[in-house]
């Protein structure tokens, strides 16, 4: 009997079978997806719209025909003539599901749009940029002494700022008689000069005196997310910042299965580069907008991105990246004209620095996280973990420093959670579970009121809660284990179990009731056991690759730990410490570092000194490759454990017993108390 189309939803990873022929909407709405619609499935609002994915998916196990969904019909015609639709999107309304596909939400056709948490951190650094400006007065052309304007600008510059080799593209070249008359022979020039020594490029220039300041953005490009910094250049102050999703979710929402897309498509690298090109070129202008100030006085962008990231922002296929020996094209930092990456909404003479990548599999983002927080200038022995789909983690003195990627994957986002959304308001993002009554109490993005407390509801607003996020996952686990409700494997308890009739059988399994909103219209928020499955397996990773460094260091513990990334300022060091994400540390040695990654972006945006620092640190760092070394799975293996099976655990021990119940998959349920073979966490 053939089967109906399979539908996959990124980024939140639902899925599940319609009836060939049903709306896109229609099977969001069946499946619990975040797609949103005003005006009822008329077309007439664009609210729903998606982006089908084309091509193979190996890492969902599907291949989307060129005719998935039905073809383009009137309705859409008629919109995209009258108001337009980006290329290659669908209202979600009309286009009917033929066969297997992978769809795309954006972040616009989102109900619950996500709050990107990657604030930039306040910091002083001292500015020395790149780019900057110089004001001029050029002598007018004279019959006598055949010279054109730019020699006459270069003597200017020589004389009066000492400037003495001056590069000038053509673009630039073209304003430049026109500005020299219009600012009665005064003009300010945007000047670059980023090598130690060779000639400075002309960037812009504008008649007479311009007092308003020069910006760069400073871009963390993850797999999951993009955040970008409006900085000035003249005292590094942030103007606005602003992230979206990464638009490759839709091809895959890890490094590799986006490599595999590569692979398996042609032309498929090509497509994900151009799309995050225009999701950077579309957050560019988010942020001139909300900062008011005029896009050609953005000159400059520094770019931190993982490998695979980085290969794809430059238009490099990552296929290499994708099998052992894990070759770069190019590991060494890079300055390049901004229309190189496509980047049109920004100043046309804008210069790019990307910074220099460690190795294979631990980029560029690594190193701005070495850049902000330098381990290499620690006199302690620090592990420093920057949580996100793929881990960055530095373990480093003064004597020496380590360096390792874990591929902890999405479900720290919030993906491939059955309740799971990412980080948007009505979101819960903490919890806390009574030890005795096993009553759970909950907070949700966008308000500061407990789920017990009064005027909670009123405060949530009509949206209600409406899922669960990275961070509340991680402390539902964590909360669990303390509370009882989970043994040391992860296996949940049943109700007779536990005690508390939230536990539901599932099968062989149960779940953890932590909220029912279907009276209401609402979603029915639980903690399943294979959310503990993928929870353990993500948190796994991530121990695994510190204990890997921590071996190659020849130490059974650290001094002290720093959480960076956006979970770093999310995560409670308790919950961390519960989980078993890193290694057994007193709790009071954990520390949130906010977004080092884009703070070393920023820092390196505003500073020359700060780019030859990193080019040099990056060289000094050790790799140490999790791929091929067999003790990074004995340490997976072990760290399945809750906390893990590894170490004493004494640092929470003291102040936070852990329970050590031990249950029988599918025991208690429906099935009475029979025995059953035991399930492997």
């Amino acid at each position: 009997m053939t089967q109906d189309p399979l539908v996959i939803f990124t980024p939140s990873g639902k899925r599940g079978r319609v009836p060939a022929g049903t709306t896109v909407l229609t099977a969001a709405r069946r499946l619990g997806v975040d797609l949103d619609s005003v005006c009822g499935g008329r077309g007439i609002c664009s609210k729903c719209q998606v982006s089908p994915g084309r091509g193979q998916f190996s890492k969902h196990g599907v291949t989307v025909a060129e005719d998935a969904l039905s073809e383009v019909n009137a309705v859409e015609e008629r919109y995209d003539r009258i108001r337009g639709l980006k290329p290659g999107r669908r209202l979600g309304c009309q286009a009917q599901i033929n066969s297997d596909i992978v769809l795309d939400v954006p972040p616009e056709s989102q109900v619950h749009r996500q709050v990107v948490r990657k604030a930039a951190d306040a910091r002083p650094i001292v500015m020395d940029p790149a780019t900057r400006k110089y004001f001029v007065t050029v002598s007018e052309p004279d019959m006598h002494e055949p010279r054109g304007d730019l020699e006459r600008l270069t003597e200017a510059l020589r004389h009066q700022w000492r400037i003495d080799r001056i590069d000038v593209a053509p673009p630039v070249l073209a304003k430049l008689q026109q500005a020299l008359r219009k600012g009665n022979w005064e003009v300010t020039v945007a000047l670059h000069h980023d090598a130690e020594d060779g000639a400075q490029s002309i960037i812009d220039l504008w008649p007479g005196f311009r007092s308003e300041p020069l910006w760069g953005l400073a871009i963390d490009l993850g797999s999951t997310t993009v955040a970008a910094h409006l900085t000035s250049l003249e005292d590094g102050h942030v103007a606005a910042s602003a992230g979206v999703m990464n638009p490759q979710i839709r091809f895959g929402e890890d490094l590799m299965s986006r490599v595999s897309y590569a692979m398996m498509n042609e032309g498929g690298a090509a497509e994900m580069t151009a799309a995050v090109r225009a999701a950077i070129d579309d957050l560019a202008r988010e942020l001139a907008t909300e900062a008011e100030i005029d896009m050609r006085d953005i000159v400059e962008a520094v770019f931190v991105c993982n490998p695979v990231m980085h290969h794809l922002l430059l238009g490099v296929d990552p296929v290499e990246l994708g099998q052992a020996p894990f070759a770069l094209a190019t590991s060494d930092a890079m300055t390049l004209p901004a229309r190189d990456l496509d980047l049109g909404a920004i100043n046309s003479g804008a210069q790019v620095y990307v910074l220099p990548c460690i190795a294979g599999h631990v980029g560029a983002d690594a190193a701005a996280v070495a850049l902000s927080e330098r381990p290499d200038q620690s006199d302690d022995l620090v592990l420093v973990v920057d949580v996100g789909t793929n881990a960055e983690i530095l373990l480093g003195d003064r004597a020496r420093v380590l360096a390792c990627s874990s591929p902890t994957g999405p479900a720290f986002e919030g993906a491939q959670i059955s309740s799971g959304q990412r980080a948007a308001p009505g979101a819960i993002e903490a919890i806390r579970i009574d030890p005795e009554t096993k009553t759970p109490r909950f907070r949700v993005i966008g308000c500061d009121t407990w789920s017990d407390e009064p005027g909670f509801w009123e405060e949530v607003g009509p949206g209600g809660v409406t899922g669960i996020c990275g961070s509340g996952i991680i402390e539902a686990v964590a909360e669990m284990r303390i509370a009882g409700l989970l043994d040391a494997r992860g296996l949940i308890g049943s109700a007779e179990q536990t005690g508390t009739e939230r536990m539901i059988a599932e099968g062989r399994t149960h779940a953890y009731l932590i909220h029912d909103g279907t009276e209401a219209g609402g979603p029915r928020i639980t903690v399943t056991q294979g959310d503990i499955r993928a929870i353990q397996l993500a948190k796994s990773a991530l121990y695994a690759g510190a204990r890997l460094l921590m071996d190659e260091r020849g130490v059974e513990a650290v001094d002290r730990v720093v959480l960076a990334g956006a979970f770093g300022a999310h995560i409670s060091p308790k919950h961390a410490l519960v989980l078993g994400m890193i290694p057994d540390v007193a709790v009071e040695k954990v520390t949130s570092a906010g977004n080092a990654a884009g703070t070393g972006a920023r820092v390196a945006l505003c500073s020359i000194a700060a780019r030859r620092e990193v080019e040099t640190l990056v060289r000094e760092i050790t790799k140490v490759e999790t791929a091929i070394e067999p003790r990074f799975q004995e340490h997976f293996v072990a760290a399945n454990a809750i906390p893990h099976a590894t170490a004493g655990f004494e640092g929470l021990r003291a102040t936070q017993p852990l329970p050590e119940p031990s249950f029988n998959a599918g025991s208690g349920g429906e099935g009475g108390g029979r025995r059953r073979r035991r399930a492997r966490p």
